[in-house]
């Protein structure tokens, strides 16, 4: 089995960053929304905790993918009806996705930074904010994240509705492509 891209599907190395990204990028959200909901104490600190480091994942898995993408690129598109025009629209999605997968957490430690906090790196060291504490910016770069967040979200969500229209629509490989060939 090669680990490279081939003409038909994502290699195992994409394929395994996307599907671990749509995990973090899940987990992270779900805690953003609920946060606040948690008991106050250890058992929200961890739920921060562990909000941070998923974002931490996000960044990661994204540095990740993109080195993968020079070393095995993507497949080709599938051809479909829409063209040019679905060709352009598939490349600014992932772009968007792209986008909003390093500003979503870059916003977040900004965040952080203004609240006064140190950034945990994965539990193992931390870097310490640079700035005092600000409540007034702390809110604002709060509120942008939450945005960020939610847009991450919303694109996500329309591209899987895309992947599941054409598995189930156009009938062409676009999903499988990113499925483990165990599922052919």
């Amino acid at each position: 089995m090669s680990i490279a891209s081939n003409p038909s599907r994502y290699s195992p190395p994409s394929q395994l960053f996307h599907w671990l990204t749509v995990l973090c990028v899940a987990g992270a959200w779900i805690l953003g929304v609920v946060g606040d909901d948690l008991p106050k104490g250890s058992i929200r600190h961890m739920g921060e905790f562990v909000h941070v480091i998923l974002g931490e994942l996000v960044v990661l898995l994204l540095v990740l993918r993109i080195v993968w993408r020079f070393i095995a690129p993507a497949p080709p598109l599938e051809p479909t009806r829409f063209g040019t025009a679905g060709e352009l629209a598939t490349k600014l999605g992932h772009l968007a996705i792209y986008g909003l997968l390093l500003a979503v957490p870059v916003v977040g430690v900004l965040t952080l930074f203004h609240s006064g906090e140190a950034l945990p790196l994965f539990g193992l060291s931390e870097i310490s904010s640079p700035w005092v504490k600000n409540r007034e910016l702390k809110h604002s770069y709060k509120e942008i994240h939450e945005f960020l967040a939610h847009t991450l979200m919303i694109v996500a969500a329309l591209h899987a509705a895309a992947a599941i229209a054409h598995h189930h629509v156009l009938k062409d490989r676009t999903l499988k492509r990113m499925l483990p060939a165990v599922f052919e």
